[in-house]
């Protein structure tokens, strides 16, 4: 199957093309969570400031896919955290200093660990206050004294070294929990569906949600870091730039900063703007330009189309021929068709990871991850509309005397039509919703605002993305029944039973 996938997604490069250059362009990346947000646009405004254009590549899908972003250099600084590094990324046995971390990565990967911002962010556990007074939960050992809590744990948390699996060994935790999306953890404890979860100790919610945390008594956590992780390459100006930020925030301001976004709905840009003037680290006296809200709406919802879009087409360029291979083609028909619904069974966030070692992140990995999802609905059309055909009319049409090609050209494509335009049609409507995820690889659309609103805990940003796109996929289906009225010849429409 990998060697399948390859060659099927090998050809779209050529396609695509090579990514333009970005001249003095700095790519400033961020994680899918608040605080990753707010540190990165702190970096992205003292740079703009400072002279240096910035593209904003935020929210991320996690430590992985930026880590890997930076490396190859789709991203050129993120914020990152030195226990996440030292335990998710290079998997060390054993504790480092800040310096001998710094070293390990610039000698590994051509990486730059600059000065941490000031604080640590370290995971902690914690419970609502309302279950620690009535348990008696001070520690996390306290933990294993009760066996019917409800342990609910962000996934990467949960399958990270540094997280679940060594806390419950350290600690004895014989419960098996489940895995949820970091912000609605917080929902979930507040309306008593979930007892325990992990959060990092800097969080605004924390307060927000009234939640105690749990000590590490046993001191399973490293201290975790706060600084931003530059590939080797950049600019020398651009890292003392940055490092005019080390040390310019505690754990308690941190706190503070994440707080004004959860609590007091002020934006990033507004945050990190406030942050730089009242440490003096920003030299012009101009606002930042925010765009309007419907403008970014409409910016959005054109690249959630072209995307959608450019899949679509290569989509059909491919199934629509393949279909008609396989239906000339009888004894390859089976393997192609189970070979095109084997990747509609992988899972969209699965199918964009595995994109980025071959084109990295932004829109090309999800054109191509969108490209794949559009075949099978097309493919499996195409085949079955000519299969059905009446054979009396194929008999027909060789009585004519047309040869195989006329025959296809003007009696079977023909008849075939309406079912190979419902296959593309399926395929626009899927591809619509899947593409939302590509925001979780920087390739924008309206996936934007519901990574967003989700890291915030905002349904009403969630909305701003759910509600277009679902608008969207109905203009779509109404958008082919109109399409199909002007292709399809009348006596080939289905008319209702009357």
């Amino acid at each position: 199957m990998h060697t399948a996938v390859i060659s099927l997604v090998t050809f779209l490069s050529l396609l695509l093309g090579p990514d333009p250059a970005r001249g003095q362009t700095v790519v400033v990346g961020s994680k899918h969570f608040n605080e990753g947000y707010i540190l990165a646009e702190i970096s992205a405004q003292l740079l703009e400031d400072r002279g240096f254009r910035v593209e904003r590549k935020f929210g991320l899908g996690g430590t992985l896919v930026c880590f890997e972003a930076l490396r190859n250099g789709e991203i050129g600084l993120y914020p990152e955290y030195s226990g996440t590094l030292e335990q998710a990324i290079l998997k060390l046995p054993h504790r480092v200093s800040h310096r001998e971390l710094r070293e390990i990565l610039k000698r590994r990967f051509d990486l730059d660990l600059l000065e941490s911002f000031g604080f640590s962010n370290t995971y902690a556990i914690a419970v609502s206050r309302r279950l620690a007074r009535v348990r008696g939960l001070k520690t996390i050992s306290d933990l294993a004294k009760f066996s019917n809590l409800r342990f609910g744990f962000s996934h990467e948390f949960l399958n990270r070294q540094d997280g679940w699996p060594g806390l419950a060994r350290t600690y004895g935790l014989p419960a098996r929990p489940v895995g949820i999306e970091h912000g609605l953890a917080y929902h979930a404890i507040r309306e008593d569906r979930l007892d325990v979860t992990d959060v990092y100790s800097t969080d605004g919610d924390i307060k927000k949600f009234d939640l105690v945390l749990l000590e590490d008594d046993r001191r399973y956590f490293p201290e975790y870091l706060a600084a931003l992780l530059v590939r080797g390459g950049l600019d020398e100006q651009i890292k003392r730039i940055l490092g005019e930020l080390a040390g310019t925030i505690t754990a308690a301001e941190m706190q503070g900063l994440n707080g004004q976004v959860l609590l007091e709905r002020k934006s990033f840009a507004e945050v990190a703007q406030q942050f730089l003037r009242e440490e003096g680290l920003l030299r012009s006296q101009g606002q930042a330009l925010l765009g309007s809200r419907w403008g970014t709406l409409l910016f959005r919802a054109a690249t959630h189309v072209e995307l959608t879009l450019i899949a679509l087409v290569a989509g059909m360029a491919v199934a629509i021929p393949g279909g008609i291979l396989i239906y000339r083609l009888r004894a390859i028909s089976k393997p192609v068709v189970y070979l095109a619904g084997l990747l509609q069974t992988i899972p969209s966030i699965a199918l964009l990871a595995f994109m980025i070692p071959f084109f990295g992140i932004g829109a090309k990995p999800a054109i191509v991850a969108l490209f794949l999802y559009a075949l099978l609905p097309i493919l499996r059309n195409t085949a079955a509309a000519l299969f059905s055909i009446d054979p009396v009319l194929k008999r027909v049409s060789v009585g004519m005397g047309l040869t195989a090609w006329q025959r296809l050209r003007y009696v079977e494509l023909p008849l075939a039509a309406p079912t190979i335009l419902a296959g593309i049609k399926t395929a626009a409507v899927i591809n619509i919703g899947t593409a939302t995820l590509a925001a979780f690889i920087g390739a924008g659309g309206l996936g934007e605002p519901i990574v967003t609103g989700l890291a915030l805990n905002d349904t009403t940003l969630i909305l701003e993305g759910a509600v277009p796109a679902a608008l969207l996929a109905i203009v779509t289906e109404w958008g082919f029944e109109g399409l199909e009225k002007l292709l399809i010849p009348k006596h080939l429409l289905q008319k209702p039973a009357e």
